[in-house]
């Protein structure tokens, strides 16, 4: 009896320390991403703020280039700026969003690599993520300490649109993709081999 205990308590001392598993909601997210896989598509900012403006003029595409299982990266070109690539995967405990931006020489920005964890379990088409930790002492030692509260979101509402926003006090960016019009394949995020190369 005292052995059931005892192994009882372990069985229950391992469930209380391991990390959550992503949730069905994450796993549907995950799979309606990758189900986007191959294709590119042409958006549009859709909030106003007056920061954006010059953002908005350009022509802005993004293609959901390399999937797996556990990553998803989608570069997103504004005008002939090829700099930002979305990476979106799986944790121990949930997704997690960051943000890669390179120079034209493939070398990375100062910064790069921003972003956050997933809080909640969210939606199959929603996903919401918190500044991490990283992200907070980037902005500050960057002079950009505003960004520290930052809410990044992705949506993916499969056959009409895909978004990505960005939230924080007195600032919203929203930028929306039609999924029933895709486009031509874009040229590559700088620092990354045209898809054909794969092939060698």
């Amino acid at each position: 009896m005292k052995t059931w205990i005892a192994a009882s308590a372990l069985m229950l001392a391992a469930c209380a320390t391991a990390p959550a598993a992503p949730t069905a909601p994450q796993d549907a997210f995950m799979s309606n991403l990758r189900a986007l896989c191959g294709q590119s598509y042409e958006g549009r900012v859709v909030t106003t703020d007056a920061a954006d403006a010059s953002f908005a003029s350009e022509r802005l595409v993004m293609h959901v280039r390399d999937c797996s299982a556990e990553e998803v990266r989608i570069p997103f070109n504004v005008g002939e700026d090829r700099s930002r690539t979305w990476v979106v995967t799986r944790t121990e405990s949930g997704l997690r969003l960051k943000h890669d931006h390179r120079h034209q020489d493939g070398s990375e920005d100062v910064l790069t690599q921003y972003g956050g964890d997933t809080a909640g379990e969210g939606s199959a088409e929603r996903q919401d993520f918190p500044a991490d930790e990283h992200s907070r002492q980037l902005f500050t030692a960057n002079n950009i300490p505003q960004s520290v509260t930052n809410v990044w979101a992705v949506e993916v509402h499969t056959g009409r649109i895909f978004a990505y926003e960005l939230r924080r006090p007195n600032r919203h960016f929203r930028v929306e993709f039609d999924l029933t019009r895709p486009v031509d394949t874009p040229p590559p995020s700088w620092g990354v081999a045209p898809v054909a190369a794969h092939a060698h």
